[in-house]
């Protein structure tokens, strides 16, 4: 008599039920939480001034536009895809927004055009960069590491020719606005990435929008069986995540009071970085937002840990990668579950 592959699977163990992957779902996404405790206890022995609001703002300030970006990541990968590009388009889409207001002697195009018209070409940058990327692995079916590598260098070329590798001072005070504009003490920035946050959980989690979303990353044949949308909803979130590393960069551009020609390089290792820790799973179809978030406040206190604690500069990249390796093992050991 031959063995059905559900007896099969039953006699090796119980199935998991609704509520069981709930709650390894609820597991994994607070599997970070014993980590920033223990950042947070070394960080209040390491430095009295720690704990103390002002430097509490400072890494919230800090994290606001790495926030933004890995949350772009975070809404790509959940539909397995990912985009190495958002850090050029964080650096390229605020320099070309500038380059057009900016006068001949202040190092721009000379076309003067009014400031609110450099914000929205800001956006509508990075919203056409996300387009380019969904049309070329959407409709072409390219592959997504080569396709955002090419971008990543075709944009990080394009800045430093638009600057002719110059840092672009004297901007319209528009293109500070999210970080000297405060709200109850704290940068506009960082309501901002909290309030995208609060969104992209609530409709991940509660709207048929997210639900298709993983839907799309576990099995993309299946959710186009049942009716759902893959390519139209994947080529979107590409705009979506671009227009997001946009905001990153006005962000990025207001915390450092200027746009350099190397601004955001570098970035994508710490953004896969956060959103790996956090839970968000490179095979995709698994993750939240409240576990990213997580993810990047872990890197934001480890960073200013270290600042406190005057370790060396040519020390930090190596013990900030020790760390993070920590933490993803600590994630491991109590979610049960491995951070592929």
């Amino acid at each position: 008599m031959s063995t059905t592959p559900s007896a099969a699977s039953a006699s090796i163990g119980p199935a998991r039920t609704p509520s069981s992957r709930a709650l390894a779902g609820r597991i994994r996404d607070l599997a970070l939480l014993p980590a920033l405790v223990v950042l947070v206890i070394a960080g209040a022995l390491v430095s009295p001034a720690f704990l103390t609001q002002a430097n509490i703002t400072t890494i919230l300030t800090s994290s606001a536009a790495l926030a933004l970006v890995v949350l772009a990541e975070s809404l790509i990968i959940i539909t397995g895809k990912f985009d190495l590009s958002l850090e050029s388009t964080a650096g390229f889409a605020p320099a070309i927004g500038a380059l057009v207001v900016l006068p001949v002697a202040s190092n721009g195009f000379g076309l003067e055009l009014p400031t609110f018209v450099g914000i929205l070409m800001v956006l509508a940058i990075g919203a056409l960069v996300g387009f380019v990327n969904g049309f070329l692995i959407v409709r072409l079916q390219l592959n997504a590491f080569i396709v955002t590598l090419a971008m990543l260098i075709i944009l990080r070329g394009m800045l430093v020719g638009a600057s002719k590798g110059r840092t672009l001072f004297d901007l319209p005070d528009a293109f500070y606005a999210l970080m000297i504009v405060t709200f109850l003490g704290i940068p506009l920035a960082v309501w901002l990435a909290a309030l995208a946050f609060l969104i992209a959980g609530i409709v991940l989690k509660y709207h048929r929008l997210g639900r298709a979303l993983y839907a799309i990353g576990g099995n993309p044949e299946a959710a186009r069986a049942a009716g759902i949308r893959v390519e139209r909803i994947t080529w979107g979130v590409y705009v979506l995540a671009g227009v997001l590393a946009s905001i990153g960069g006005l962000v990025i551009t207001g915390y450092v009071g200027a746009i350099s020609a190397n601004q955001g390089n570098g970035m994508i290792f710490t953004v896969f970085a956060a959103a790996v820790i956090g839970g968000i799973s490179l095979d995709g179809g698994k993750g939240t937002m409240f576990g990213a978030l997580t993810g990047v406040l872990l890197l934001g206190v480890v960073q200013n840990l270290l600042t406190l604690a005057q370790v060396p500069s040519f020390w930090i990249q190596a013990i900030y990668g020790a760390i993070i390796l920590g933490a993803l093992m600590v994630a491991r050991l109590t979610s049960g579950t491995p951070q592929n």
